[in-house]
């Protein structure tokens, strides 16, 4: 009688070979394969808007860490932040998603459990609403890049904070992080190569507006090629 002092349910598994009448045992750890449902529960669920051409991630723009002092200040983007309005203030429930996922932030497996539920995305945008909240955090991204390799991601930012003692050459391939300028009408910040900016004036290359509020078959906002996306003024 052969007993096996050690776990035998999962994770653990075990193949059994008898051979000339002795039998042998091998029990191992495996790697078990997490579910879009289980990954959900870890992060909470992504977000669909109508303007992209994938899923996107959101988190509350009321805990934006440059945007809540930009939102006091007119003229400039964050004043009458449009993630502060409408949908996503008019239903409590969006608000309450977005305040679970930053609890999610902290959780062990937020990296696998997010890189589970993106992998599947072609082009994917974080925070379309709320922005990046520290260093950790931006790391984390990176480890989600890094694991879904096959999906484009694009982050946009006004966090110059957590920009400026990263070299881009360190961010992954399939990430593109475009630094937003404060201020409407204000030029491209010289300090990191892809960026953003918001004119009042005419002359802006996002062609959304005029596509009916969608990007259809606009990546530009992904391209890296493309060093400033300039949006109209909302």
């Amino acid at each position: 009688l052969l007993k096996i002092a050690a776990p035998c349910g999962p994770p653990y598994k075990f193949w059994a070979l008898t051979y000339m009448g002795l039998s042998y045992i091998y029990l191992y750890e495996s790697e078990e394969i997490m579910l879009v449902k289980q990954a959900k529960q870890l992060t909470g669920s992504l977000t669909r808007t109508s303007k992209m051409p994938g899923l996107s991630y959101s988190i509350s723009a009321w805990r934006c860490k440059t945007g809540a002092k930009l939102r006091k200040i007119p003229g400039s983007v964050c004043a009458g932040c449009y993630a502060l309005k409408g949908n996503y203030t008019r239903y409590p429930a969006i608000r309450a998603a977005q305040n679970l996922r930053m609890q999610k932030l902290k959780n062990k497996k937020w990296i696998e459990a997010m890189a589970t539920q993106v992998k599947r995305q072609k082009f994917f945008r974080w925070h379309d609403a709320g922005d990046i909240q520290s260093v950790e955090h931006l790391n984390k991204i990176f480890e989600v890049c890094k694991l879904t390799p096959d999906t484009q991601h694009w982050i946009p930012t006004r966090e110059a904070q957590f920009l400026k003692n990263i070299d881009p050459a360190t961010v992954p391939a399939n990430l593109i992080i475009r630094m937003s300028s404060h201020m409407v009408d204000q030029g491209p910040v010289k300090f990191w190569p892809w960026t953003s900016t918001v004119t009042s004036k005419g002359g802006a290359t996002c062609p959304a507006p005029k596509q009916g509020g969608k990007c259809l078959d606009c990546r530009a906002c992904w391209t890296r090629s493309i060093a400033n996306i300039n949006y109209g003024k909302h």
